[in-house]
């Protein structure tokens, strides 16, 4: 028996232990290694990477897929997409999903795992139809959670009109590590019953449950499992790989991928963690279990993102308060899954809640925007008290909110002009524009100031 492995060390694990701040030159080197360890897939674009390489890292995140790609031509690359959000924290027109998801592919992406933060369909149906135009293999998403409006039934449903779109795999995406080991047997086994595609599982440590999960989704069924290398492994991020491959093997599942070379991929990134942990990049709050997961449902990337934001404000102490009103805020919302970008939002409004003093004081335009109606149906009811308290009169959107917007795609290449030396740059200043033109700008600097001199001997 088969179980195909997903490393996540380059996004996934990254993102929840050090909130995507690791540079392209600090993994080159192992990406060769990388390459020859067996796995499935490497889960090493999308998610934050895109906004981190722009905002923190300098880089251009297109540049780093083609480097990954020549790298690792024998390994499939895999991303993370927000549907209709792509990788950005608002809704885009279908002219620019299209495209975006059109250059993931052309520029070295395989496998694209499509999801929507509210799990509402209309939401991914776009990306998913392009990812299949473009030869790719899409990934439809199921953002697991817990809720009195969530249940077995729903998933299942959910996922027999997932499947429907032509996806060629369902992922059950547990972003803050709350799938049990029971519910998770419970809930593939279901699916399995239910739908032909395979079944992927992703999961993280944060509860202490991740291992026990993996282990009893395989036994149910589950084709394709998520997992990091053992140094970056763990607490918000996923069980160790190099762990499951060992357990994984005793009870007779084959994985395909090498003890020997994850030694060598784990030696390599050692160091690495050793200078993250020293320089605070990496705060060890984050590596522990944290039980109380289980209530607040805080996924790892959303745990570490709060810590620095209160970290920065002096407000590290009140965490366990921003904590607390997080279910409350969730409650009051309609119960969102919390996954990007739904877990920043709410996170960030409960944390304006408690050092505000005061309840909504303080509301960002995403929130308002959610509530109106512009990242798709909520799950369930919002507060009406709270939505009259945000949006006073303003009316909510009705339909699909994608099909209200303006194509982008042009606009954004007439006003970059010269700028954009490519689709991808235009791209990027679409999702990204403060960010993306700062880097530009920074770009032609070094362009400017890079000469070339013809040497010649001196006599």
């Amino acid at each position: 028996m088969k179980v195909n492995i997903t490393e996540t060390v380059l996004r996934d694990a990254n993102q929840s232990l050090i909130a995507t701040r690791m540079p392209f030159s600090e993994f080159e080197p192992i990406l060769g290694t990388l390459d020859k360890a067996g796995y499935y897939s490497l889960e090493c674009w999308g998610g934050a990477t895109f906004d981190s390489c722009l905002r923190y890292l300098d880089e251009d995140p297109w540049e780093r897929l083609r480097k990954i790609k020549a790298a690792c031509p024998n390994t499939k690359l895999q991303m993370l997409l927000r549907g209709q959000n792509l990788l950005g924290y608002r809704h885009y027109p279908d002219d620019v999903v299209r495209l975006f998801v059109r250059k993931s592919v052309e520029n070295g992406i395989d496998i694209i795992r499509i999801f929507d933060a509210l799990n509402d369909i209309t939401n991914i149906k776009t990306a998913v139809d392009e990812t299949l135009r473009c030869g790719a293999v899409a990934s439809g998403t199921i953002c697991y959670t817990l809720s009195p409006i969530h249940n077995p039934e729903t998933f299942v449903k959910l996922a027999r009109q997932i499947e429907s779109l032509g996806v060629q795999s369902i992922c059950v995406k547990d972003m803050a590590g709350i799938l049990t080991p029971k519910e998770g047997y419970d809930l593939v086994k279901a699916l399995k019953e239910n739908v032909k595609v395979p079944i992927a599982v992703h999961t993280h440590s944060t509860a202490g449950l991740g291992f026990m999960t993996l282990l009893e989704c395989v036994k149910a069924g589950a084709d394709i499992i998520d997992t990091a290398i053992s140094c970056f492994s763990g607490g918000t991020s996923q069980p160790a790989t190099e762990t499951m491959v060992y357990s994984l093997r005793q009870y007779g599942y084959e994985t395909g991928v090498s003890p020997k070379i994850c030694k060598k991929i784990n030696d390599y990134f050692k160091p690495y963690k050793t200078e993250v942990l020293n320089d605070g990049t990496l705060n060890p709050l984050v590596l522990g279990t944290q039980a109380d997961v289980l209530h607040y449902q805080i996924p790892g990337g959303m745990l570490s993102n709060l810590v620095a934001q209160l970290k920065a404000q002096n407000a590290l102490d009140r965490l366990d308060e921003v904590l607390a009103e997080t279910p409350r805020v969730r409650k009051d919302l309609g119960y969102p899954p919390l996954v990007t970008p739904l877990s920043q939002m709410v996170g960030v409004q409960a944390a304006s809640n408690v050092l505000a003093g005061e309840r909504y004081k303080n509301v960002s335009t995403e929130i308002k925007n959610y509530i109106k109606g512009e990242y798709g149906k909520a799950p369930g009811e919002i507060n009406p008290e709270v939505a009259e308290k945000i949006l006073g009169g303003e009316k909510p959107v009705t339909g699909r909110f994608a099909d209200t917007l303006e194509p982008e795609v042009e606009k954004a290449r007439e006003y970059l002009g010269d700028t954009a030396e490519s689709d991808e740059d235009v791209l990027s200043y679409i999702a990204f524009p403060a960010q993306a033109e700062a880097f530009f700008e920074k770009r032609g600097q070094k362009k400017k100031y890079t000469f070339k001199y013809d040497v010649k001997e001196i006599t």
